[in-house]
C-alpha cells in the first residue's frame, strides 16, 4: 500500500469509538532498514486555552491497525496506554 492510499483516512479507535486524527494531518515512523511502517504518529487535539504552549503528538504502533477500509483505518489500542511525545512548535 502507498502513502498517497492512506492519505484522507480517519483514524477511528474499536476500543471507544474515539476519532483520533486523520492521515495526512500526520506522519509515519518508517524504519530505514525494513521500509515497514513503525508508528503514526498523530498531533493531539488542541484547543485556543493550549494554543501556545508545547504541543503533544500521538505515536501510535503500526501493529494496533486492524483494518484499513475505504474511508477509516480501525486500530484497537487503550489510549491510557499511548504513548506521547512533546514537540515545540
Amino acid at each position: 500500500m502507498r502513502m498517497s492510499e492512506l492519505v484522507g483516512k480517519e483514524i477511528i479507535n474499536i476500543v471507544d469509538g474515539a476519532r483520533l486524527g486523520v492521515i495526512g494531518e500526520s506522519d509515519l515512523s518508517v524504519d530505514i532498514d525494513t521500509g515497514q511502517i513503525m508508528y503514526v504518529i498523530l498531533p493531539r487535539r488542541t484547543n485556543i486555552l493550549n494554543f501556545w504552549v508545547d504541543k503533544q503528538q500521538m505515536q501510535i504502533p503500526w501493529d494496533m491497525v486492524r483494518k484499513i477500509g475505504n474511508e477509516v483505518i480501525i486500530v484497537e489500542i487503550d489510549q491510557g496506554n499511548l504513548n506521547f511525545q512533546r514537540y515545540s512548535v
